[in-house]
């Protein structure tokens, strides 16, 4: 069974910066993309960013400019650099992995999912 462990949330001040990173159990990590999203109260898990082993990427209009995807293969690590955050980015926000050499921007493309680890942006 694929795990992964999420670290990084917490609370911030709007203009601040975060850090995630997703460490997932993955025998072959070259063999996934892997994708971060986030699901506010109410609404839908949307598409944040995501990034092939190549590292070629993608992040969504709301975050861009101010979010960074990246990961180090080396250390079966991704990470999402959050900055000039905002209380609208509060959400609880999923690392998650696809088995394919390529990355997707649709949630139902995901094979594994970690638990969650929530961000609030206070104002």
């Amino acid at each position: 069974q694929v795990q992964l462990v999420e670290s990084g949330g917490g609370l911030a001040q709007a203009g601040g910066s975060l850090r995630l990173s997703c460490a997932p159990s993955l025998r072959t990590f070259s063999a996934y993309a892997m994708g971060w999203f986030r699901q506010a109260p109410g609404k839908e898990r949307e598409f944040v960013a995501a990034i092939s082993y190549r590292g070629a990427n993608a992040v969504a209009d709301s975050v861009k400019g101010r979010f960074t995807i990246s990961r180090d293969n080396a250390k079966v690590t991704g990470y999402l650099q959050m900055n000039s955050l905002k209380p609208e980015d509060t959400a609880v926000y999923y690392c998650a992995a696809r088995f394919s050499q390529f990355y997707s921007t649709n949630r139902n493309d995901y094979n594994y999912w970690g638990q969650g680890t929530q961000v609030t942006v206070s104002s």
